[in-house]
């Protein structure tokens, strides 16, 4: 009896082993064969059960080691059971799943991530005239912004702020020097909204949608010849605002079912009629609506009388629309929390627009869905991440200062361990998304597209700057919650909710 508990206990910790170390299917085959030996040698086991013993381990290595039966008799049956049972995936969740790149999340995700590999990487640096644009043309930026001034009293930036920004090249960060951009890294961005968020919110969105989507990324990529060389100077320059208009009133993150409606038609333009599209839309929360010249748009297409192909649903397709142009609207614009940063709604009514708008022309009808897709991994890497980790150091080097100078009872704040906790939370978090963020522009300045990863990044580093942010209020006490000039935070803790939506 003895002999079998001890056996029993053997076993079951052998197996706690290979399952803690992820052991593969040849170490449990090995292991098996050797329990079995054990039967054979160390047990008075009947001959009957050593042979099904043996017999047993040799199927599950068959069945197991060598992939081609694995295959045919587990994986095969089991996928075919799996795909009836679970539901069809739509062509827009594949393109979705399937956009982007794979990157060193797939190490991550195999639950045994190979560190080496990741701190093998090189960590990304500015170049010498990067650094410059930093030292200079940022610096001085920061210094034309009044937060209050910006939020309280103008509800926009100064003339002279935007002017600025235009003049500098900052709406064209991301841009090609060919075509009159900075042509900066991934990083370099990152790091010039980060610096610009610590001073003004509304700044710093003003800055980061023309580098985005919005829509100069989607030309870089997908644009015609003639639609890069139009506009990607113009927007590099300034001379054009753009917007990209995504979210419907019925159509939030659930963005791929937005019902924004296109119908291929002919009708006039510039005294002919050409081939082209009839567009009904209504748009909200649209990022720099309200003073854009330039209108990405993103809309379901549709062919009903073939004039593009035989194909009657073409899917989601992406247009630029100059918002001069007869039929365009701007609604009342939002009021964001009283950032004050542009965003409104637009609509149109059975607006015609040239075949020839289309952001890749007519080859790219229909695409638009994955185009967003392949273009969401650097966006969505920089803007918010880079908004969240300016309020980490904002919220470390103010929150740390003030506990120094602040005393109650004969002694500063920063003494009392219930102001020690918050602050070594927000110093931690603060390293935190800063490894998380210079780790992401590592991978998109090394021509990745991390689509998960950046989800990830985009979603961790805004409920960070959330716990940061409230962390810093509750050492600031008063100082925080009453509004002025002097208020460092109480704007950056009232527009919290707008990252997190985003």
């Amino acid at each position: 009896m003895l002999t079998i508990i001890l056996s029993v206990l053997a076993v079951l910790a052998i197996a706690w082993a290979l399952a803690y170390h992820r052991a593969n299917a040849l170490a449990w085959s090995v292991a098996l064969a050797a329990g079995a030996a054990c039967l054979a040698l160390f047990t008075p086991a009947p001959a009957w059960l050593v042979a099904a013993a043996f017999i047993a381990v040799a199927l599950f290595a068959a069945f197991s080691v060598v992939k081609p039966l694995r295959r045919a008799a587990v994986s095969g049956p089991l996928f075919g059971v799996f795909k009836k049972v679970l539901p069809a995936m739509s062509d827009t969740e594949r393109e979705a799943l399937e956009a982007g790149s794979v990157w060193w999340d797939a190490d991550l995700f195999s639950g045994n991530p190979d560190w080496k590999k990741l701190l093998a990487y090189p960590a990304p640096k500015l170049t010498a005239e990067e650094q410059a644009f930093m030292d200079g043309p940022v610096e001085e930026l920061c210094g034309m912004l009044e937060e209050w001034d910006i939020n309280h009293e103008r509800m926009d930036l100064p003339p002279a702020v935007w002017k600025y920004m235009r003049d500098k090249g900052f709406l064209g960060i991301i841009i090609p020097k060919s075509q009159g951009g900075l042509g900066f890294s991934a990083f370099a961005h990152s790091e010039i909204v980060t610096k610009i968020a610590t001073r003004s919110g509304a700044a710093a969105v003003t800055v980061m949608v023309p580098n985005s989507l919005g829509p100069a990324e989607l030309l870089m990529h997908y644009g015609t010849e003639a639609q890069k060389n139009h506009f990607l100077p113009r927007l590099a320059k300034g001379q054009e605002i753009p917007c990209f208009a995504l979210t419907n009133p019925d159509a939030g993150s659930d963005a791929a079912s937005i019902p924004d409606l296109g119908i291929v038609c002919r009708g006039p333009h510039e005294g002919r009629e050409v081939l082209g599209i009839r567009l009904t839309w209504e748009k909200r929360y649209i990022t720099l609506a309200p003073v854009a010249t330039i209108l990405g748009l993103a809309f379901q297409l549709h062919d009903p009388d073939g004039l593009l192909g035989t194909e009657e649903d073409l899917g989601i397709t992406l247009a630029l629309i100059p918002t001069s142009h007869p039929g365009v609207n701007v609604g009342r614009r939002h009021n964001p929390l009283g950032c004050a940063f542009m965003n409104g709604p637009t609509t149109g009514k059975d607006v015609f627009i040239p075949m020839e708008w289309v952001i890749g022309g007519q080859a790219q009808a229909g695409k638009g869905w994955r185009m967003l897709m392949e273009c969401l991994a650097a966006g969505r890497s920089i803007s918010l991440p880079s908004m969240s980790m300016a309020a980490g150091k904002v919220g470390s080097r103010a929150s740390g200062a003030y506990a120094r100078i602040r005393s109650q009872f004969k002694t500063a704040i920063g003494n009392f361990e219930g102001i020690q906790e918050p602050l070594a939370r927000i110093g931690g978090s603060t390293y935190l998304m800063d490894g998380m963020r210079r780790m992401t522009m590592a991978a998109l300045d090394m021509g990745e597209k991390p689509s998960v990863i950046s989800a990830i990044c985009k979603y961790h580093m805004t409920e960070r700057m959330r716990a940061v942010i409230n962390d810093a209020m509750d050492i600031h006490g008063g100082k925080g919650i009453c509004m002025g000039p002097n208020n460092y935070l109480g704007r950056a803790y009232q527009t919290v909710p707008i990252a997190i939506t985003v």
